[in-house]
């Protein structure tokens, strides 16, 4: 199939972006990769009269890592942001999610922006915004914004974000020594979505775990938060760290859902034990560091 017409738009500059967007109103989308969007535009599962393409305005495709955090643009292609040296050592838990989506082809051109935005519950990149806290810059009409990863995501495909707003960058803080990362999921092919993930990571200093975060994805409608988890953890011994336990407290309380790809019931069964790999990973790279 092909999508229906639209009128396309590739701006240059922030501000001719948000004119775009704003003056097409409902009938306008952002397109800031398309990975997602076109095939569901080929099969017509949603129409937009117009298209404004994001790839041409420079000021998002930047990486700029500090000290205490690194902001990267929307723009910046997946593929750029996994291979970054800066950015792999001063956010790991990115650089390692990345490396499971999709496939190299699909990294090349999808961009991180692009997919925290699109809120799909079953990608990585959403979970490990939400586990490390990040900040969501937007840009309006209005102005400039930040928006909490925490209040960011509101439902599958739903976000914080107005109809005439742009995600144009997210803040990662930079966790420093002692800080281990894990990624574990469970899809049906290296490449396909996740029908159960973790995005986990953890800090240890004076023999004890001083900082905690596990992103679930897969598990409902939205990115979650195993914060019953990260609560057992804080504190702890790592070497007493009962993982098992942990992963079966993260998920007591949580119904997932069930879709074409696995069921609830499924889903229970196995995130106990994706999380308690992941927690086991973090820790093991935590006390190496």
């Amino acid at each position: 199939m092909k999508p229906a017409p639209f009128d396309y738009q590739a701006p240059t500059t922030l501000d001719e972006a948000i004119a775009a967007l704003s003056s097409g109103g409902d009938s306008a989308k952002a397109l800031a990769g398309g990975q997602s969007l076109i095939p569901v535009l080929a099969m017509r599962l949603a129409k937009f009269d117009r298209l404004v393409d994001l790839r041409k305005i420079d000021e998002l495709r930047q990486i700029d890592v500090g000290a205490e955090a690194a902001r990267v643009g929307a723009m910046v292609r997946q593929a750029d942001a996994e291979r970054h040296p800066g950015l792999r050592r001063a956010v790991p838990l990115l650089s390692l999610a990345l490396a499971n989506v999709g496939h190299f082809q699909i990294r090349n051109r999808g961009t991180i922006g692009g997919s925290i935005a699109h809120a799909d519950p079953a990608a990585e990149l959403p979970a490990v915004a939400l586990a490390l806290d990040a900040t969501l810059e937007a840009a309006g009409p209005d102005g400039h914004r930040d928006i909490a990863a925490s209040d960011f995501f509101e439902g599958t495909f739903t976000t914080a974000l107005d109809d005439d707003e742009i995600l144009t960058a997210v803040g990662f803080p930079v966790w420093g020594a002692g800080s281990g990362f894990a990624v574990e999921e469970v899809a049906r092919r290296h490449g396909d979505f996740a029908l159960v993930g973790a995005a986990c990571g953890i800090q240890v200093s004076g023999g004890a775990v001083s900082r905690a975060a596990i992103g679930m994805f897969g598990m409902g409608y939205v990115p979650l938060r195993a914060s019953a988890a990260e609560d057992g953890l804080i504190g702890s011994d790592p070497a007493a760290i009962d993982a098992t336990a942990l992963g079966a407290a993260a998920i007591a309380v949580l119904d997932p859902p069930t879709d074409i790809h696995a069921t609830g019931e499924y889903r229970k069964a196995v995130a106990p034990h994706v999380i308690a790999r992941a927690i086991i990973r973090a820790i093991e790279e935590a006390q190496r560091g």
